[in-house]
């Protein structure tokens, strides 16, 4: 008997594998990615304290955040709500998704908006 492959599932399993060697610290925190059909939403986290430092998403935006001109946007727009609170470095943390257009986009504005991995 075939079972279906259910993605969401996979993508959870892969994520709960990466996040065992990605930790977000006070000094490096972790950002993360969530990626729906519609949206896509950021968090910078300190696994430490267990403190959400910024967050930020495509519903705050004008722009549809189901492509990738949305997603650059968001990842502007987190850049600069972290180097607002002090944050420089960080740690990349995809989700458990492929480094692939709208996570690729993310991370590339927020690299360039002056965020560093």
């Amino acid at each position: 008997m075939f079972k279906p492959v259910i993605r969401n599932k996979q993508r959870k399993i892969r994520h709960r594998r990466m996040r065992f060697y990605i930790k977000g610290t006070p000094e490096r925190p972790r950002l993360n990615v969530f990626r729906s059909n519609k949206q896509i939403y950021t968090q910078i986290i300190d696994d430490k304290n267990n403190v959400t430092l910024a967050q930020a998403s495509s519903r705050e935006l004008e722009k549809n955040g189901a492509n990738i001109e949305g997603a650059k946007s968001v990842g502007k727009l987190i850049a600069e709500r972290a180097i607002d609170k002090g944050v420089k470095n960080i740690v990349f943390d995809r989700g458990g998704y492929l480094y692939h257009g709208r996570v690729k986009a993310l991370a590339e504005a927020a690299r360039e908006a002056g965020l560093e991995f």
